[in-house]
């Protein structure tokens, strides 16, 4: 025989061995379904996934519930665009009203009198009862200062 098949392996041929054994049998073990995670990642990259599901979901749902806040918004503001469009119309009509009967009064080129007043009076209850809030009505918070004197039935000034 020759004097390589007769040597005794060396150290380093018994770790080249020891090693394709490992590996062979990681392989083996491996295709069987085993799994070897001795630091648990496998765990930890399954809560991280978890928790970021959890997360998506949190923001989804604050994402949706901020949908239906502005729909619900929208909704009002339109709601409050058509009252006052609503008052503003009406108004608009008890102004055009008022005015046609002014200029047709028998008494729109005279200086102001009792009845023309009284007139104007109604006129502007008919505004307050549209908007209460407006500058000299009732209900507002600071009633308009001046002018209101001028149009009191027997006022000299009038």
């Amino acid at each position: 025989m020759s004097g390589a098949a007769t040597r005794a392996p060396t150290l380093l041929g018994w770790l080249a061995a020891g090693a394709a054994a490992l590996a062979l049998g990681a392989v083996l073990l491996g295709g069987l379904g085993f799994r070897w995670d001795p630091l648990d990642l496998q765990r930890k990259r399954l809560a991280a996934a978890r928790d970021q599901a959890r997360q998506a979901s949190v923001a989804a749902a604050a994402q949706a519930e901020s949908r239906r806040l502005e729909a619900e918004g929208a909704a009002a503001q339109a709601l409050r665009v058509d009252h006052y469009q609503h008052i503003a119309t009406t108004a608009e009509r008890a102004t055009a009203a008022a005015v046609v009967l002014a200029r047709s009064a028998d008494d729109a080129d005279h200086p102001l009198d009792p009845r023309r007043a009284v007139r104007l009076r109604d006129h502007d209850g008919q505004l307050c009862r549209l908007a209460p809030d407006l500058d000299g009505c009732a209900a507002a918070a600071g009633p308009a200062a001046g002018g209101d004197a001028l149009l009191r039935p027997g006022d000299p000034a009038g």
